[in-house]
């Protein structure tokens, strides 16, 4: 049954539109782990349905590497399963149980979203809702919100199934077994319809202040793998033809004239603070096209690190303001205790020496159609993961968001399409909409209400534009911001310390 919990929670996940069997996994799981016994049984057939979740989610990690970092990831990951199956069974027995487990996944989620070497969100339940009815809960309490409510359903479910088996047995039947069952069936059927009503207030997907004609640029790479990047130039030169050729459409009066143009992440991996050659090619780019660029660059610091950046590019003055990212990746562009890591896999020294960045996540660019300067908010490829990539940003003033990013080294996997739809989570959540440039795929062009309006296929050369509103609003999760997380996971702690102390005793 662990086991099947988990499959069940994986098959919810992207490309599959399965996300309906989220809150059945966790129901499933609940079930299990509930049952009365020693905490350590809770822990381990949590464990186990995390095997079972995260093997299936994230085989991309060992695509070019092996197996090793694929199934040290995935177990690292599942421990954190295990514990809200330990907790689970610590606080199964206290009054108002399902709402006490639903926090306990919440939880564990925020766990694993900050530790160790500052977590790993990837495959939050909300992660998983990007077709679902529980998508607008987003604009109230973002991820989170949304994952706690897919648990919250997944738990009570098994409330009114134990209820009904109780209420089963007459020597068992005890006076208020109507009032549990009707109480839990509310909240199985209320949650659900509540994210499916709130879709209503969901903005309009072209409402806004003003609006500007915005172009994603895809140019592929020479070849998928780790050596992607030995042709530099090509992944360069793809990108600035594959500008080139738009711009030519826009003069023939085929395509609508830009005012910005992303490219993705990685898409000048020569410095072009550096390089004459590449500073001259991606000028001339933005000069043919009338409009600027957002160019993904490594740049390479006085101390040998590299920074990973966006950097805005004007054909009159060349670069200007940037984004460095900020939260960097482990294993990939840096490797922690590099010196004891190394020991275990001959791909450790591969990993670069990135430097995680400052500032406040926005860059402004003028339009080239005139008007305001635009305030674009930036998290670079694994930044979407986290809630306070985008919380910044908004924060900061951004009135349209971009997730520029390289797939080019996880292969034709899943991981493409799984972090599309952390891109339609982060539009509902901050009512923005979102702009996906991808070297190989997928690139993707979203609106606020978390739709994807138009997308490319895979490893081709491509390019979308979209007219889309800015906007200077804010949902009611950008102000909360991660207060609803940390509220939900200190009771949780609370409650899990209660349980604790009356199990002793």
């Amino acid at each position: 049954m662990a086991v099947a919990a988990g499959l069940l929670i994986y098959v919810s996940f992207p490309p599959r539109t399965c996300w309906y069997l989220a809150p059945v996994g966790v129901a499933l799981l609940t079930l299990v782990v509930r049952e009365p016994g020693r905490l350590r049984a809770g822990f381990g057939y949590g464990f186990v349905a995390g095997l079972a979740f995260f093997l299936p989610l994230l085989p991309w990690t060992g695509i070019y590497v092996g197996p090793v970092p694929w199934l040290a990831l995935s177990a690292a990951c599942a421990v954190y399963l295990g514990v809200f199956g330990l907790l689970v069974r610590l606080v199964g027995a206290l009054p108002g149980w399902p709402l006490w487990a639903a926090m306990m996944w919440t939880l564990a989620e925020w766990l694993r979203s900050v530790f160790p070497f500052g977590g790993f969100p990837w495959g939050r339940l909300a992660f998983g809702q990007g077709d679902g009815w529980y998508l607008p809960l987003a604009q109230l309490a973002g991820a989170p919100g949304v994952s706690f409510a897919v648990a919250l359903t997944g738990t009570a479910a098994v409330a009114l199934v134990v209820r009904v088996a109780e209420a089963s047995v007459p020597d068992r039947r005890k006076s208020g077994w109507r009032i549990g069952i009707g109480f839990a069936a509310t909240v199985v059927v209320a949650v659900p319809v509540a994210g499916l009503l709130l879709r209503a207030a969901l903005p309009a997907p072209d409402a806004g202040d003003r609006s500007i004609t915005v172009a994603a640029i895809q140019g592929s790479v020479p070849r998928l793998g780790l050596d992607f990047n030995a042709q530099r130039r090509a992944v360069l030169d793809n990108h600035v033809h594959r500008t080139g050729e738009l711009a030519r459409e826009v003069a023939a009066g085929r395509a609508p004239a830009p005012d910005v143009v992303i490219w993705p992440e990685n898409s000048s991996d020569i410095d072009p603070l550096r390089n004459a050659d590449a500073y001259a090619e991606i000028t001339e780019a933005a000069r043919e096209i009338h409009a600027p660029i957002l160019v993904g660059a490594v740049l390479v610091n006085s101390d040998d690190t590299t920074t990973n950046s966006v950097i805005v590019w004007d054909g009159a003055t060349g670069p200007g303001e940037r984004h460095d990212k900020k939260i960097i990746q482990p294993f990939g562009e840096y490797l922690p205790m590099r010196g004891v890591f190394r020991h275990f896999s001959e791909y450790a020294d591969r990993a670069g020496y990135f430097v995680p960045g400052h500032g406040d996540g926005v860059v402004h660019t003028q339009p080239a159609g005139g008007g305001d300067p635009i305030a674009i908010g930036v998290a670079t490829c694994y930044e979407v993961a986290f809630d306070r990539a985008f919380e910044q940003a908004l924060h900061a003033g951004a009135q349209v968001l971009t997730v520029p990013t390289n797939n080019a080294t996880f292969g034709d996997s899943d991981m493409t399409y799984q972090q599309l739809a952390m891109s339609r989570i982060r539009a509902v959540e901050h009512g923005r909409a979102v702009v996906v440039s991808a070297t190989t795929g997928v690139s993707a062009i979203i609106t606020a209400d978390g739709v994807v309006r138009q997308q490319t296929p895979k490893l081709v050369p491509a390019a979308l534009e979209a007219r889309i509103p800015l906007r200077d609003t804010s949902t009611l999760a950008t102000r909360l911001g991660s207060w609803p997380e940390w509220v939900i996971s200190g009771f949780a702690v609370l409650v899990a310390g209660a349980a604790a102390i009356r199990r002793r005793t």
